[in-house]
This record gives structure tokens, sequence and C-alpha cells, in this order.
């Protein structure tokens, strides 16, 4: 079993940063890869970044690319997530997620393991 607690979430204005922190225990080892998602009501959840824990090859969706910046300490077994230049738009839960394997997917199928996530508010 593996074990996901986001944090770091909140409220914060236009044009403005916060980073999220996801602290992974249990059955976590170098083959898995991290992502991050995001939901907001009414609507699926979409996929936001991920990164490979051994190499840290990462992936990005088109909407947060050159803004948003996914990183993990090994030592601390902990993902974060940089956001910079915050739209309203980003406005959402935002879930950390793990799955088992090295390929870096965006489909939310391939991840057997989620945090609670965490709200970002976006204010226009």
């Amino acid at each position: 079993q593996v074990q996901l607690v986001e944090s770091g979430g909140g409220l914060v204005q236009a044009g403005g940063s916060l980073r999220l922190s996801c602290a992974a225990s249990g059955r976590t080892d170098s083959s898995y890869v991290m992502g991050w998602f995001r939901q907001v009501p009414g609507k699926e959840r979409e996929f936001v970044a991920a990164i490979r824990w051994s190499g840290g090859n990462t992936l990005y969706a088109d909407s947060v690319k050159g803004r948003f910046t996914i990183s993990r300490d090994n030592a601390k077994n902990t993902v974060y997530l940089e956001m910079n230049s915050l739209k309203p738009e980003d406005t959402a839960v935002y879930y950390c997620a793990a799955k088992r394997g090295q390929g870096l997917v965006a489909a939310t199928t391939y991840y057997g393991y989620w945090g609670q996530g965490t709200q970002v508010t976006v204010s226009s």
C-alpha cells in the first residue's frame, strides 16, 4: 500500500504562487511515477504533471507548461508542485497520485494511489 498526503493549498491572487507538497509513505520505490491532477466540480479530473522517482523525467499538461514545475526529494519521499503565474482557471482541488512502472502517462486510470486532495483557489 502507498499513502499520499497533500499539503500547501490555499487562496492566492492571480499572478501569485503556491507550492504543493505530497508526502509518500508505504511501499514506494524508484520504479514509481508520481503525478499531480486537479478537479473542479462537475468536470473530469485532469492531468497536471508527472515525474519519475528515478531519473526525474517529467511530463506536463499544455495548460501549465512554463508556469508549473514538478520536482521530487527522494530523501524525504516528497513530491512538489511549484505553481507560478496562477490564473483563476487554475482553481481546483489538486490531487497527488502514484503509479507503478516507469511510464510517464496522463490518464488517471493508470494511477492506483491517490491522496485526499488540497484546495487551490485563485482570485481575480
